[in-house]
């Protein structure tokens, strides 16, 4: 994967809902027809979907702005406008979606076919014979359509590598990757040599015959000393392994000055300080260079400490294709291993965690008072949805929004703030001036 690509910031708006129609009716033998005026359609949302198919976000580097289409206004004869299109833009598995601006998460995508709306479509305003009563039978008034919502989101996303190699560059990971997957990572004997995670898929077994099977691996950069603090290119690059399950643990056997096993536990320290639940993942100790003299003097002794300490151990040689096939072979089974324990663990839990993405809203009526440089400034959705739907030209849905903002306790807050006749009031990109 030359280009990995993990975060986008992209600006999402959803449809408006149409006008609703202030129409009446005109035929020949009904001279003063009643209102027939339709309601308009509802605005298009937008909508992210997790897929199996996609492995980076690279499609929304170059795309940042996407829109739902508006609902049509509504017509005479109490047609209804038609409904905007939905837009259901694809993500991989693993992306975590925020609000730009609040930070706040609106939804992690785990499994393929997750979806969140991100923005909703507006409300198709309603048309006039909505507004007629016994003793009011022509009302002249409409309600505009709701203005969808709009707003800029990240995306970020979190690599879902099955196995992950860990170790000290120069250890042999990147040449391990190549070996064992179409991965082809810059190889380099200096410090920082992979600067982003480089990932392939191991096949283990036949594959296109059907009796084989694969896992992704990641090459996780930035473990040096130090990187649990942010040091160096820490912090990024260390993300991208908290899903992994397993981690193989590389040591370079060729060194003359390392002790393998103290590497192992130097690397292991800074693994929990970075993060404890990847600390705690399974891990398998691999002696890379088993061609050359250095590792064979390492190994004896090497293989005990591990033994004893509870860890499965291998030795091989990258470089020299020699145990890598068994070492993936191991992987794969481990992995299996893993899997089936966590499902079975998830099957013997309640079912609280299937609903997906759970998001708490704010309650609809709820709503807040503050003045900013001399204008009140009203927001909550319902009310900014109430203000933006009224016609403001029209008289009668004048005296319906006061009626609206009496009953939701708008009108008690803002006389509570101060508000005094002919102050400015804005509610969303609506502004009014109070009147008596």
């Amino acid at each position: 994967m030359s280009m990995f690509y993990d975060h986008a910031k992209i600006y999402v708006k959803a449809g408006d809902g149409g006008n609703g129609s202030m129409h009446f009716r005109r035929e020949k033998f009904v001279p003063n027809g009643g209102p027939d005026g339709g309601d308009g359609g509802r605005g298009g949302s937008v909508y992210i979907e997790a897929t199996n198919s996609l492995n980076t976000l690279i499609d929304y580097r170059y795309r940042h702005h996407f829109k739902a289409t508006s609902g049509e206004a509504g017509m005479r004869q109490k047609m209804h406008g038609a409904k905007g299109e939905d837009i259901v833009l694809s993500v991989p598995c693993g992306t975590i979606i925020r609000d730009a601006e609040s930070k706040e998460m609106l939804a992690d995508l785990v499994d393929p076919g997750q979806q969140v709306m991100v923005a909703r479509g507006g409300r198709g305003g309603l048309g006039n014979p909505h507004f007629a009563t016994s003793t009011h039978q022509a009302p002249k008034e409409a309600q505009k359509g709701e203005p969808g919502e709009e707003r800029w989101i990240t995306l970020e996303l979190r690599l879902i590598a099955d196995v992950g190699l860990v170790g000290y560059p120069n250890a042999g990971k990147s040449t391990l990757l190549s070996v064992v997957t179409a991965a082809q990572p810059k190889i380099a004997d200096y410090p920082f040599t992979t600067i982003t995670p480089n990932l392939g898929v191991v096949e283990v077994g036949d594959v296109r015959r059907g009796d084989g099977s694969g896992f992704v691996l990641a090459d996780i950069p930035g473990l040096i000393e130090g990187a649990a603090q942010g040091v160096g290119l820490g912090h990024e690059f260390l993300r991208h392994v908290q899903r992994t399950r397993l981690l193989l643990h590389i040591l370079d056997g060729a060194a003359l000055d390392r002790d393998p096993w103290q590497d192992f536990l130097t690397i292991s320290k800074e693994l929990r300080e970075y993060d404890e639940h990847l600390a705690s993942r399974p891990q398998v100790v691999v002696l890379n260079k088993i061609d050359t003299p250095e590792a064979q003097e390492h190994w004896p002794r090497l293989k005990q400490q591990a033994e004893e300490a509870g860890y499965p151990v291998f030795a091989i040689s990258a470089m020299a294709h020699q145990g890598t096939v068994e070492l993936m072979q191991f992987a794969l089974h481990r992995l299996q291993e893993i899997l089936r324990e966590e499902m079975e663990k998830a099957a013997a839990e309640p079912l609280a965690d299937m609903q997906g993405p759970v998001l708490r809203p704010q309650p609809e009526d709820a709503f807040t008072v503050s003045k900013e440089k001399g204008v009140y400034i009203v927001r909550g959705k319902r009310v900014e949805r109430a203000v933006s739907m009224t016609d403001i030209e029209s008289e009668e849905s004048m005296d319906r929004l006061q009626m609206t903002l009496q009953k939701m306790g708008v009108t008690k807050a803002l006389e509570d703030a101060g508000v005094q006749v002919g102050d400015l009031v804005r509610f969303n990109k609506t502004e009014l001036y109070w009147g008596e």
